[in-house]
């Protein structure tokens, strides 16, 4: 136990999740905040002066940040040392200076996330530690999945569903959302904006929401096993589940929300980072999804934390190809217009396709009476009945 702190404590929360930090902001509590990725260690003695109580939080374990951990230690403030998973993660808990049932609540707070749970955390850790007597409620489990409640336009149009981390949601960053779903009401589409935390047991009332979308912009990461080591903490950021999504059998399209400013982006040749290509391009195809632009980016306020700010212009080029994808849907394959390009990059007639080693033309005869089998109307084309690509 520490000293009797008269008056409102100050509760130091550094956490490798901006998520974190904007609910923490947002309830109002005394919190001093901070994000030790981007904290230097020489930086801490600073923010911890006069603090009465610090909590870390840091996704990657220990290791990650080993001297600031060390630095907070030597502080003498009670120091609340947790993982940035969904479950708790035993060797930062062992870096606490708290009793070890203390860390474990406070896990439960951030876990469960938003600005209630936040507001308790700071109630808790006053009257557990401090003694301040001030009460304190438990944790509220909070869903794991919901709709955004919006003033939404009358729209008589396809249903397009947006889909959003649901640690965004409880954090009040959702300015992006918003952003989308009225361009999506401009281009004459009903958006469905929707928050989830994981797809991977998704309940049967998420997927029979999503079973009305006509198409589907999914702004988080990829499925595909993987996880950045600089996703943010917070435990929502899971991997998704692709066959969930697959099996509502909608045109799904992937809105870039990048982790760079838009200026970085612009005034970047290649335009998007490593991180970005690799987890909002590259993984997403292999996932079947339909690549469209960059839409929101990350800027920081005036306070120095990260919100996602999005471009209307860019949302409205989002917005036109989910509404397109969305009316194709219930456009009979025989009406449909496809086009089947080939590349023909300089070079001799024969070799049109560039697959070398493969057969493009009769690649492209095995599509066609694909295609064919499935309604389309390709026409009557030289040997593709005898599946003849030399024809």
């Amino acid at each position: 136990m520490g000293p009797h702190v008269p008056g409102t404590p100050t509760v130091v929360l550094l956490s490798t999740s901006d998520t974190d930090l904007l609910s923490a902001r947002a309830s109002g509590a005394a919190f001093r905040l901070a994000n030790p990725s981007r904290t230097p260690v020489d930086d801490l003695p600073a923010l911890l002066a006069g603090a009465d109580v610090v909590v870390v939080r840091i996704l990657g374990g220990s290791r990650t940040w080993p001297d600031g951990l060390a630095e907070m230690r030597a502080s003498g403030l009670p120091v609340v040392a947790l993982g940035g998973e969904q479950a708790p993660d035993a060797e930062m808990m062992e870096r606490s200076t708290v009793p070890a049932g203390v860390a474990a609540q406070a896990h439960t707070y951030l876990a469960q996330g938003g600005p209630a749970n936040l507001a308790q955390l700071h109630a808790f850790l006053s009257d557990t530690l401090l003694l301040t007597g001030h009460g304190f409620d438990p944790p509220i489990e909070l869903p794991a999945w919901g709709v955004l409640e919006r003033d939404a336009r009358p729209v008589d149009g396809p249903v397009v569903a947006v889909l959003y981390y649901r640690a965004q949601q409880l954090a009040g960053n959702t300015t992006y959302v918003e952003a989308l779903c009225s361009a999506l009401e401009d281009a004459g589409a009903r958006p469905l904006p929707v928050y989830c935390a994981s797809l991977r047991q998704a309940e049967p009332a998420l997927l029979r929401t999503l079973a009305a979308a006509d198409a589907m912009v999914v702004t988080v990461l990829a499925a595909g096993g993987t996880k950045p080591a600089s996703a943010s903490a917070g435990g929502d950021d899971e991997e998704w589940d692709v066959a969930e999504l697959a099996a509502l059998d909608v045109p799904i399209l992937q809105g870039l929300c990048l982790t760079s400013s838009r200026d970085s982006w612009a005034e970047n040749d290649d335009g998007l980072s490593p991180l970005d290509v690799a987890t909002q391009v590259a993984v997403p195809e292999f996932d079947g999804r339909l690549i469209t632009v960059p839409f929101s980016f990350k800027e920081f306020d005036a306070d120095g934390l990260t919100v996602y700010v999005p471009d209307p212009e860019r949302a409205a080029r989002v917005a036109g190809i989910a509404v397109r994808h969305a009316r194709l849907r219930h456009i009979p394959n025989a009406d449909k217009r496809i086009v089947l390009m080939l590349s023909a990059y300089p070079t001799k007639h024969a070799r049109i396709g560039n697959a070398v080693g493969l057969d493009t033309p009769a690649s492209a005869v095995a599509l066609l009476q694909t295609m064919a089998a499935a309604g389309y109307d390709v026409g009557e084309l030289p040997g593709v009945a005898a599946g003849d690509g030399d024809a």
